[in-house]
C-alpha cells in the first residue's frame, strides 16, 4: 500500500478534500449507494456552485469556507474504485491524510442518522475501502449517512442501487442539511467538536 504521508515533505495545511462517494451516471442519481455525491451538490450549493472541473478521474469544485480552501470531490471512477481517484488528488494538493473527509452511506445506521469517525475499519463500504488501501492508512476522517439495513428477502447489491421512497426522501433530506453543518464544523472546528455535535443525538442539533 502506498503511504500518503510519504509523498511530499512539504504539505498543504489550508487545503481541505470533501469527497462524496457514489457511482456516476444518471442510472444511479439519487440512489442509497450514492448519498455521498447528494451530500456534496448541496454543498456545492451552499458554497455559490463554484465552476467544475474533471480531473484526475474526477469531478472537482474549488472554494472557500471560513479560513480553509476547500476541494468538493466526485470520484467518476464507480464506487468500488475511489481510491484511485482521491489519491491523485491528495498527491497533487500536497493534503494530508487527516485533512480529507469521505462522505458515504452506511448500512449499519437508520435513515438519516450520521455518524463521524476520525479513523476505523471500513465497515464494509467498498469505495472508503478503496481510499484506505490507495492511502496507506485507515486514519481517514469519515462522515457516514445512514441508509437502514438490507430489508428481509432483498440482495444488498440491489438494495443499495434502490432509489429511496417518497417518504424516506424526507427523512434524507434532513439528515443531508445536518451533514452539511457537520461537514462546515470539521472545516472550522475539527473532527472532534464535529463528533461531540452530530454523533451523540439521534436527530443533531442545527448550528448556525
Amino acid at each position: 500500500m502506498n503511504n500518503l504521508g510519504s509523498m511530499a515533505r512539504q504539505t498543504n495545511a489550508s487545503m481541505a478534500l470533501v469527497v462524496g462517494l457514489g457511482n456516476p451516471g444518471s442510472k444511479y442519481e439519487r440512489t442509497r449507494h450514492n448519498i455521498g455525491f447528494d451530500c456534496l451538490n448541496d454543498l456545492h450549493a451552499r458554497m455559490g456552485s463554484p465552476a467544475l472541473q474533471t480531473k484526475f478521474e474526477g469531478q472537482v469544485a474549488k472554494g472557500r469556507i471560513g479560513e480553509r480552501d476547500v476541494c468538493l470531490i466526485w470520484p467518476l471512477t464507480f464506487m468500488n474504485c475511489s481510491g484511485r481517484c482521491v489519491s491523485q488528488f491528495a498527491r497533487f494538493y500536497k493534503v494530508e491524510v487527516e485533512n480529507i473527509l469521505v462522505i458515504c452511506d452506511d448500512l449499519s445506521l437508520p435513515l438519516g442518522k450520521l455518524r463521524i469517525r476520525k479513523s476505523g475499519s471500513s465497515g464494509g463500504q467498498k469505495g472508503l475501502n478503496d481510499i484506505i488501501q490507495s492511502l496507506g492508512t485507515q486514519d481517514v476522517p469519515r462522515l457516514r449517512i445512514g441508509i437502514d439495513a438490507t430489508p428481509e428477502h432483498w440482495e444488498t447489491a440491489d438494495y443499495v442501487l434502490s432509489k429511496f421512497s417518497s417518504s424516506e426522501r424526507a427523512v434524507v433530506e434532513q439528515g443531508l442539511s445536518f451533514a452539511g453543518e457537520a461537514v462546515f464544523t470539521w472545516l472550522k472546528e475539527g473532527v472532534d467538536a464535529a463528533m461531540n455535535k452530530f454523533n451523540r443525538e439521534s436527530k443533531p442539533p442545527k448550528i448556525s
